[in-house]
């Protein structure tokens, strides 16, 4: 009589080695209730609001470099991409009504950098349902899953760049692109420490 084949597990059920699901995101070792994920998607949005307001402009670009970004990508991997999602998407449109918390304190949706915002929404839905899979408990899985948020908010940001202020497609790469390579890498490397080390201290509890 042949055995029966063992079930296979979805991934929520699957363990880290320290012991924590793998289907889980930060935000789910909170209790859950509507009450914390309203509470959170508000926060993952002002959040990203407050890192807005560390802007540094780049001579020659519209583009300021900022701690949106980083701010965006770590609310999506802390939350998850529902949450999220809906963080990034609340912060583009309280910015659109007139909330002045979009780099340096504008709102509206006239600047030619507002396609950033609307990459760091698909962004960060992204790097969510990564870290659901356990892109953000490793050092490597991390930096690999900044990249990628970052490679989508530029793929959206740059062309919308080139078409608001009709910048050619090598001048739209070099004044929304290659300026902030170097930064973004920093904000990679700081992600690679951060999310894998809190996981590590969750499972040593």
């Amino acid at each position: 009589m042949s055995k029966a084949a063992a079930p296979v597990l979805p991934h929520s059920r699957l363990r880290s080695p320290g012991g924590t699901p793998v289907g889980q995101v930060l935000a789910d070792l909170l209790p859950a209730s509507r009450v914390r994920d309203a509470a959170l998607v508000l926060g993952g949005a002002a959040l990203t609001g407050l890192a807005a307001q560390i802007a540094v402009p780049v001579p020659g670009s519209p583009v300021p470099v900022t701690g949106q970004t980083f701010a965006a990508l770590l609310v999506g991997t802390a939350l998850g991409a529902g949450r999220g999602f809906l963080s990034l998407a609340l912060y583009a449109l309280a910015g659109m009504a007139g909330m002045p918390w979009f780099a340096g304190g504008a709102s509206g949706a006239g600047a030619p950098s507002f396609g950033y915002i609307l990459g760091m929404i698909l962004a960060s839905t992204v790097v969510g349902a990564l870290a659901r899979r356990g892109a953000d408990r490793s050092v490597l899985r991390m930096a690999g899953t900044m990249l990628l948020g970052e490679a989508i908010i530029y793929a959206v940001g740059v062309p919308y760049l080139g078409m608001a202020t009709g910048m050619s497609a090598s001048a739209a790469v070099a004044a929304g692109l290659t300026p902030f390579l170097i930064g973004d890498a920093l904000k990679a490397a700081l992600a690679m420490g951060l999310l894998p080390t809190a996981w590590k201290l969750v499972d040593k509890r």
